[in-house]
């Protein structure tokens, strides 16, 4: 059964989001609150999780997971940026973006795309979200909490922790956070092209 946390959404318990990052730490599977919607999300050094997180939702090998950063500084050392991703990029985070560029070797190749070995990226706009990465100390490996067969993502806290409550380790409940996932811009050609329009602005790409 998944732990469940009811945290404030502005003002995170510190001792319930150090709670959180222990399961974590302990090759946890979670789902968490970020700007856009609800995510499922693991250590990236934690094998299983990525094969878990395929199995809930019922993704190929072929999905590009995310790897969620608390900060530039720590995104920056998981993919390559040249001068114009790096002012665009910095200057639309954090927010309701993903980033798709090519990996530095900081990432497990087993998470990088098979051909182009290149990976999602994002900074979230949340406060809850953030205390749980500035308290693990690095990124976290996620995707949208979007079920098969369901057009939008679960936005309610009790909602997942009584469907998923067998496939997840612990529920991080801080009310509704919204239905549209992020804009994702790829960047592996050298120029930003939007590939999903979301919750981000896609004009300032």
């Amino acid at each position: 059964m998944a732990r469940y946390f009811d945290v404030h959404p502005e003002n995170p318990q510190p001792r319930s989001i150090a709670q959180v990052v222990d399961l974590l730490r302990n090759d946890a599977v979670i789902a968490y609150p970020t700007d856009s919607c609800y995510a499922l999300g693991s250590r990236i050094d934690n094998h299983d999780g990525a094969d878990r997180i395929r199995k809930i939702r019922h993704l190929d090998d072929r999905h590009h997971f995310t790897l969620v950063c608390a900060d530039f500084a720590q995104l920056g050392q998981l993919v390559h940026l040249d001068n114009s991703a790096f002012r665009a990029i910095k200057a639309a985070t954090p927010g309701p973006y993903t980033f798709i560029l090519l990996a530095t070797p900081e990432v497990p190749r087993r998470l990088a795309h098979a051909k182009k070995r290149s990976v999602g990226v994002r900074i979230p706009n949340h406060p809850v979200a953030q205390a749980i990465l500035r308290e693990l100390g690095e990124p976290l490996l996620s995707s949208t909490l979007l079920m098969p067969g369901h057009e939008w993502p679960m936005v309610e806290g009790w909602q997942i922790k009584e469907e998923l409550d067998l496939v997840l380790d612990a529920v991080v409940d801080a009310g509704d956070c919204g239905t549209e996932p992020t804009t994702v811009v790829d960047w592996t050609e050298g120029a930003p092209e939007v590939v999903r329009v979301g919750a981000g602005d896609p004009d300032r790409f």
